[in-house]
């Protein structure tokens, strides 16, 4: 292991001088859908459209595959991408995404964790994070206004309040914030809600100190990882993006759906 030097020189850096890697972590095993990362998706898999999806962004230096499975790793070269061996324990795609950082035989300024279930992403989210990075950003993260109740009543929906400078004051499972002497159904109407959207920067040196962190209370109590970070008092970034949602594909059901798509797009 090793440290890395991070000197804040001035509050924003021009993009064209800082180095940002992408990375994919991408896992063989799965409790609800094993080996997702190699289903086929009408001629490609899943883990080659996330790939070349990223790849259209204009803002990383480098892509890389952060797998524990040699299958997995042996397909992205395959088709021509790059891949890096980790850690098959690694209790989160953060820990991942540590190892295959400290691997690459370049230093990055920031590291940007991508899903590698979502084949539809868009480059533009990526890059819109990107372009919101400072020397002085520690963490950052998407996030976009609820349009619906069942958004903002599923459990499967993190939500988060941000304060004044837009950073994330709090992430829940449950609808937050509580509208006072107003019915549920009418809270879209009294104030804004926000949905999280799972993509993560790290500058290089914050990522080597979150993964040093023993879970928190808070993240145990709503299963949310980015609630240590807040817990520990790092600052997280929001930047408010009104793409279109990508498409999670976490069970068979979903890779059907998906499957759907790409033939209605064909």
């Amino acid at each position: 292991m090793y440290a890395f030097d991070f000197v804040v020189v001035q509050s924003t850096v021009n993009l064209q001088f800082m180095k940002i890697i992408g990375i994919i972590p991408a896992r063989y095993a799965s409790s609800r859908f094993p080996g997702k990362p190699l289903v086929d998706m009408l001629g490609q898999t899943m883990i080659q459209r996330v790939y070349k999806q990223v790849k259209k962004s204009k803002q990383l230096q480098r892509v890389v595959v952060a797998t524990d499975d040699r299958r997995i790793f042996d397909h992205v070269l395959s088709f021509g991408g790059e891949a890096c061996m980790t850690f098959e324990n690694h209790p989160s795609g953060t820990d991942r995404c540590y190892e295959a950082m400290k691997a690459q035989p370049e230093r990055f300024d920031f590291a940007i964790n991508i899903q590698g279930d979502e084949p539809f992403i868009d480059p533009n989210q990526i890059d819109l994070l990107c372009s919101s990075l400072t020397a002085h950003t520690e963490l950052a993260t998407l996030i976009q206004k609820i349009a619906t109740l069942d958004q903002l009543h599923s459990v499967g929906e993190a939500k988060v309040v941000i304060n004044k400078d837009r950073d994330a004051i709090y992430f829940s499972r449950s609808p937050i914030p509580f509208v006072q002497k107003a019915e549920s159904k009418d809270w879209l109407d009294k104030t804004t809600f926000y949905r999280h959207v799972g993509l993560y920067a790290y500058r290089a040196d914050v990522l080597e100190k979150i993964t040093k962190l023993a879970p928190s209370l808070l993240e145990k109590a709503e299963s949310l990882e980015q609630l240590r970070w807040v817990e520990n008092g790092f600052k997280i970034k929001t930047v408010e993006t009104e793409m279109e949602e990508s498409i999670c594909i976490d069970t068979p059901e979903d890779l059907k759906k998906a499957l759907e798509i790409l033939k209605a797009a064909q």
